[in-house]
């Protein structure tokens, strides 16, 4: 038989055998279809179409002759075993929908093929349209087990609920999930994705992946992704790795202990909202386990998030100097007392406002860090708290970058080793309405054209209220409540009025 005779007998026998096994599904299903069966032409249910549900003979065949255009695919209760990958590109209108249903991927020597996927559902240049996977468990607890269950391109309509990864990644293959969305117009939904027993270090595996899996993957990006209550636990190479051109929010869920970020995201715009994040086990592979980290973006909003570092192993919140403007919003951070950055603002990114932000540490570390040049930077309403000293870092804010305004502060830092409020180290400042507490001085004013208004800044120690360096230049302090009273250094162009000792 000739390659052109062998693909047209291959293809007229995946019709006739999806032909045959739909009408036996469409005929037990005739007066009750509703909801998402009626969104298909063709409804199989995948066991009546042969498909063994013990878990014991390989699934993968039938399903790659059964799936296609639309057609809903149904997996009754049992275990479906698969050894090598199911793939179909450009697909129009499929759904893959378990009810009780668990995929047993093989493991790393028996997977027939590239140990990379289960399901391959269209490419970047040939994506598929409206996809709906939903309802599954992946049991990968099998020894050298692990396996890309999903890898799904669309160019709108993408659906993905209520999956459940169990068992540890132990194969060194890709991670669980990659989705993307091509069109700028298009859209995705996650809601569910729960990837809770991480992966094993690449040197701990029989595959080479370098650091590991990932555990949700979305690149080459150009939509919208929403992801709803998704947990991802234990993944060396990013819980949730995001680029493109596109646009993210990730909405509640869980991201704990990942390396090097929990979150990594660059895409046009990026939100993060009532999400929580816990770092409480340092990996020794782990450069870093970063909650949260933003590579780029026209847009960054963070609110109403909850990071937990018992056991810090890098910054909270970083945000890299291509982020053209970012806003976080009534978030509490929570640092033990291994030295950990609160929130991270890099030289070069555009104008940041954070309010409304709690930072508990007893490390010694900056709880805001804005470096270098890039926007002005706005710090109200948040609370610094805790028993960080000043033996590392002395300051609870480091402010380097020109133009920053920080209103109704409250810090209360009382650790020992000479723990200090602000250090305000460029031009253009505005400290007004703050009550400022720590070990040592509460205001370090070494840069231009500063105004310190309505404070009230005490030192637990002692030592002065302000400090003003001897090269700063244009100070006014007015109004002020300075129990410990000013140093000055040799500043230039200071006034003092109505300020109380």
């Amino acid at each position: 038989m000739q390659p052109n005779d062998l693909a047209a007998a291959q293809t007229s026998r995946r019709t006739f055998l999806r032909s045959a096994c739909a009408g036996v599904a469409v005929t037990g299903l005739i007066g009750t279809a509703t909801g998402i069966e009626d969104q298909y032409r063709t409804v199989i249910d995948v066991a009546d179409a042969g498909a063994d549900r013990s878990g014991s003979e390989s699934v993968s065949p039938l399903l790659a002759d059964l799936i296609g255009d639309d057609t809903l695919l149904k997996f009754p209760p049992g275990e479906y075993y698969m050894d090598e990958q199911v793939r179909e590109s450009g697909a129009d209108n499929v759904g893959l929908v378990g009810d009780d249903a668990t995929l047993v991927p093989a493991d790393y020597y028996d997977f027939d093929g590239p140990q990379y996927r289960l399901f391959r559902l269209g490419t970047y240049y040939d994506p598929a349209r409206d996809v709906l996977i939903k309802n599954f468990d992946v049991d990968q607890r099998a020894d050298d087990t692990g396996i890309r269950a999903f890898h799904v391109s669309v160019s709108d309509g993408l659906s993905v609920k209520n999956i459940d990864v169990i068992g540890r990644h132990d194969s060194g293959t890709w991670g669980p999930a990659l989705f993307r969305v091509t069109d700028s117009d298009g859209s995705g939904h996650i809601d569910g994705l729960r990837i809770t027993d991480g992966a094993d270090w690449q040197t701990q595996t029989p595959g080479d992946l370098w650091r590991g899996p990932t555990g949700i993957l979305i690149n080459n990006h150009d939509g919208s992704i929403r992801l709803d209550h998704c947990v991802v636990r234990n993944y060396p190479d990013n819980g949730l790795y995001v680029t493109g051109s596109g646009s993210v929010s990730v909405v509640g869920g869980l991201f704990q202990n990942n390396g090097p970020v929990n979150v990594r995201i660059g895409a046009s715009r990026a939100t993060v909202e009532r999400t929580e994040f816990v770092t409480d086990q340092r990996s020794p592979y782990y450069l870093a386990q970063i909650p949260m980290r933003f590579d780029y973006a026209d847009r960054v909003v963070v609110r109403d998030v909850s990071i937990d570092l018992t056991a810090p192993n890098g910054d909270a919140v970083q945000i890299l100097d291509d982020v053209e403007s970012a806003a976080l919003r009534n978030t509490d951070i929570d640092i033990a007392d291994v030295p950990a950055a609160g929130v991270v603002v890099k030289s070069g990114s555009g104008p940041v406002s954070i309010v409304d932000v709690d930072v508990d540490m007893d490390c010694s570390a900056n709880a805001f860090r804005l470096l270098g040049n890039g926007g002005g930077v706005v710090v109200q309403d948040c609370r610094i708290a805790g028993s960080a000293s000043g033996e590392n870092l002395r300051h609870a804010i480091r402010c380097e970058r020109d133009n920053c305004e920080f209103r109704a502060l409250t810090v209360d830092q009382w650790g020992g080793g000479k723990r200090r409020g602000i250090a305000l180290l460029g031009e253009d400042y505005t400290v007004y309405k703050c009550r400022i507490r720590c070990s040592d001085r509460p205001v370090s004013a070494y840069g231009d054209d500063i105004w310190i208004e309505e404070n009230y800044l005490d030192s637990y120690s002692g030592d002065e209220s302000i400090r003003i360096g001897p090269d700063a230049d244009s100070v006014r302090i007015k109004n002020n409540e300075l129990p410990d009273g000013i140093q000055d250094a040799g500043g230039r162009n200071v006034l003092v009025t109505g300020t109380t000792y």
